[in-house]
């Protein structure tokens, strides 16, 4: 009986986390600039791995491999933040500017194509 509870759980965990994975895959064709992209997909993605872990977790039972698979979910909370902070300070030093809040791609074409006096 403990066993179909334990596969219960670890399912939900596992399916729980596939699911915060694929938002995060769709938020990275979604969202409209960089920071955006990275926000979504750096935290939607580190709870979707850590979920999907902790569901293997459940699985293996108290093992070697829950010890090792723990030990990859500390690591991937330091260095998943760690890699979305440290690409988005090179964007900023290289000049790269956040849209506005409702402003789109097309938006600044046409703005510059008719700001310009004839």
């Amino acid at each position: 009986m403990i066993d179909v509870v334990l596969d219960i759980v670890s399912w939900i965990l596992i399916l729980s986390g596939a699911f915060f994975v694929v938002t995060g895959a769709i938020g990275l064709v979604r969202l409209p600039d960089v920071y955006a992209r990275m926000h979504g997909a750096g935290v939607v993605d580190t709870l979707g791995a850590a979920l999907f872990l902790a569901g293997l977790m459940v699985q293996g039972g108290l093992t070697l491999i829950t010890v090792k698979l723990g030990l990859i979910v500390v690591l991937l909370f330091f260095t998943s933040p760690t890699s979305s902070y440290a690409l988005a300070n090179a964007l900023r030093s290289q000049g790269v500017k956040a849209l506005a809040a409702g402003e789109d791609d097309d938006d600044k074409g046409e703005e510059a194509s008719t700001s310009t006096p004839s």
